[in-house]
């Protein structure tokens, strides 16, 4: 689920290639995000799960799965190891 909000995000409002998400070795770094766009589909990413991400630049050397990952693990942190549903922000809806 969360892996899908943050593709939404980057297809719709990055204008990346869908098929893109397909390599597993892709990395943050190749996504066409400088680093006020990471932060701000972190900022999105925080919004929407009620919770705020933990030095939000090292994801900037990821790969994208292994970003994903570490973010789900810290919103389970965050909330006693429950990955919690969205709030009302529609990421995907996003112009």
């Amino acid at each position: 689920m969360l892996q899908s909000v943050i593709q939404n995000y980057l297809i719709r409002r990055i204008k990346v290639d869908p098929e893109r998400f397909d390599n597993p070795q892709l990395r943050v770094a190749d996504l066409g995000l400088d680093s006020l766009g990471l932060v701000e589909m972190l900022f999105e990413v925080e919004e929407r799960f009620g919770m705020r991400l933990s030095d939000p630049m090292k994801f900037q050397n990821m790969r994208f799965r292994d970003m994903v990952a570490a973010i789900e693990a810290e919103l389970r942190a965050h909330h006693g190891g429950e990955l919690p549903q969205p709030g009302a922000l529609d990421m995907s809806a996003q112009p």
